[in-house]
């Protein structure tokens, strides 16, 4: 087993001399390094931290644990898949996607491409909120109750009348209003407006495309490029240096986040009205209680579709099995303790924060979006502004780390990818220090497009919602890889093996993610969320097609064979499980189709 891990052309990074060999990835990474990179998943839970609170109310933080127990369960199928497969890179999408191979040529490039699509786009949203806090910290919006407000407010008032067309319409918006009132609302937005610095609402384009959405190249988009770029370099010089960087940063963020956390559990901050009476609301991001019918059950549902994508993250901890000097027992050991690590986090903040801010103030625009989260994780330990702008700094470091994990394993599955037939050649070059920068830079392309898309609010859970589609068919798909590769390759050493019993429950699982996916997509806003996303799914298709049928001729690469233990590149081996996979495809898609049929939003 161990010949064969550390043999191949991806493998086969270091000589006889521990040089390098050039255009392979380098073995340089123990599982404490992919555990740092892994790292940056914890932090995920201040992206929808405040969406998930609007869908699921008094039962957000229950949503969080029972996701992240799924992610925790589901993972022991995925670290068996990756110790199969000591000399791949990419992550559990492409170990799992061997097993679907010898059943169709579309589903394991479907798979990889999935899960690729799901990981990557943590780059632009990322991007989008650090961008948020850099422009409030230099370029701040007014408070309408400020000084210099009152200072615009006071000098300017003269100029409103009861006949001022501004005010007209206010008091037409808001019956029974006073006319004094109504003049002070007017001006008061007037100098928010007029004191705001120029650059936050500058747009130097906005390109609408139907049936996707409206591109907005605004200052969240320069800032964020910028960002984006700073990480690229940082990765550029390969895994190894981005494990330092992360372990530096993972260090200086997770402790205070952990700290911020526990401060409310240990001071009785905690208010026990905030956790108990568990219902969903009336509706999305309603502050008042509903029940537990049809529309409760949807929104819940939703809940769970979103928080998927943050807590069964740290799979991304076997997506440098390649990299790995030891890929027998680092693979299981990078997987078990990095979800060990967001055990503690994905049960621990979500928690202290709706224990603290109750449900209403949960639903703050700046919780919802993002950009507020720092600020309300200084109001869990009554820090004053020193501690917010800390904070503050602390939550932008904590996105770059989400960020670096999202480039290093996407490009990887990528690289793989292309590596193993399913993705265009050019996918498979590495530079100088067994980096995959094409692969990098086509990351970096696609999600210049896509921060263009999340640049402003609507468009940021638009983009969520959609990539989730990809992350849910992936898990469905691996998950069910774990049984078919118990059946059809018996023959692969396996150095860690999950229990059958436990191969089993992930099997039922992957079916309660298929109910995820049909009930849930539509809950946040966009009712097209699931087609669009099948849609995006199915764009592989052409560029497998043109990878296979054109540039292989329709054979495999040897090395890809070769790991399935297959010598002829024409022969995918023999279907001991028969029909069992294609049923599982049917009631799948049946399951998706039922859930998104029965279950509809509140009202």
């Amino acid at each position: 087993m161990v010949d064969r891990m550390t043999s191949g052309a991806v493998a086969g990074s270091l000589g006889d001399q521990g040089i390098a060999n050039p255009g392979t990835l380098h073995r340089s990474l123990d599982w404490r390094g992919a555990f740092w990179v892994a790292a940056g998943v914890p932090p995920l839970v201040l992206f929808s931290i405040g969406g998930i609170a609007g869908v699921a109310g008094k039962a957000a933080f229950v949503v969080w644990m029972v996701s992240m127990c799924m992610g925790f369960l589901q993972s022991f199928t995925y670290a068996e898949m990756a110790g199969m497969f000591g000399n791949k890179s990419g992550g559990a999408s492409v170990y799992g996607a061997t097993a679907w191979l010898r059943y169709s040529k579309l589903i394991a490039p479907l798979s990889v491409w999935c899960n690729w699509f799901a990981w990557s786009p943590v780059l632009s949203l990322g991007c989008a909120i650090a961008a948020g806090y850099i422009l409030n910290a230099l370029f701040p919006i007014p408070l309408a109750t400020s000084q210099p407000v009152m200072d615009w407010v006071a000098a300017n008032i003269g100029s409103y009348t009861a006949q001022t067309q501004a005010v007209i319409d206010y008091i037409a918006a808001n019956p029974g209003t006073a006319a004094d009132a109504a003049i002070q609302a007017v001006a008061r937005t007037d100098a928010v407006a007029a004191l705001t610095p120029a650059f936050r609402t500058w747009e130097a384009l906005a390109l609408t495309i139907p049936g996707l959405g409206t591109l907005h190249f605004n200052a969240t988009f320069v800032i964020g490029v910028l960002l984006m770029l700073v990480i690229f370099a940082i990765q550029h010089r390969g895994i190894s240096s981005t494990a330092k960087s992360q372990r530096l940063m993972a260090i200086i963020v997770l402790i205070p986040l952990l700290l911020v956390g526990l401060v409310p559990l240990l001071n009785g901050s905690i208010d026990s009205m905030n956790v108990t009476g568990i219902v969903p609301p009336t509706a999305a991001y309603a502050a008042s209680d509903g029940v537990w019918d049809i529309g409760g059950w949807t929104l819940i549902l939703g809940a769970m579709y979103i928080a998927a994508w943050s807590t069964y993250g740290f799979e991304t901890a076997v997506c440098y099995t390649a990299e790995f000097r030891n890929p027998a027992t680092d693979t299981f050991k990078a997987i078990f303790f990095s979800g060990l690590l967001c055990i503690v986090f994905f049960f621990l903040i979500p928690f202290a924060f709706q224990g603290v801010l109750g449900h209403e103030g949960m639903l703050s625009p700046g919780i919802v979006d993002g950009t507020g989260v720092g600020a309300a994780l200084a109001g869990l330990v009554n820090g004053g502004p020193v501690i917010t702008q800390i904070l503050v700094i602390l939550m932008i470091m904590a996105l770059f780390l989400a960020i670096m994990t999202a480039m290093a394993g996407s490009s990887r599955t990528l690289y793989q990818g292309s590596r193993d037939g399913w993705l265009p050649r050019y996918l498979s070059h590495v530079n100088e220090h067994g980096a995959p920068t094409r692969a990098m830079w086509t990351d970096l392309g696609f999600n210049v497009f896509l921060l263009a898309l999340a640049s402003d609010a609507t468009g940021y859970f638009y983009v969520l919602a959609i990539s989730n589609v990809g992350y849910i068919l992936f898990n469905f798909m691996n998950l069910n890889a774990g049984w078919i590769h118990r059946i059809d390759s018996p023959h692969l050493a396996r150095p860690w093996k999950a229990p059958t019993l436990l191969i089993g429950i992930n099997t039922c699982l992957a079916f309660v993610n298929a109910v995820f996916l049909g009930a849930g997509a539509k809950v946040w806003g966009y009712s097209g969320a699931l087609w669009s996303g099948l849609i995006f799914a199915s764009l592989i298709l052409p560029v497998f097609w043109y990878r296979h049928y054109h540039q292989d001729k329709g054979h495999f690469p040897r090395e890809a064979m070769e790991d399935l233990g297959l010598t002829d590149h024409g022969d995918l081996g023999p279907r001991r499980a028969g029909i069992l996979p294609y049923l599982t495809l049917i009631a799948g898609a049946a399951v998706v189709l039922f859930s998104n049929w029965f279950f509809q939003l509140p009202g």
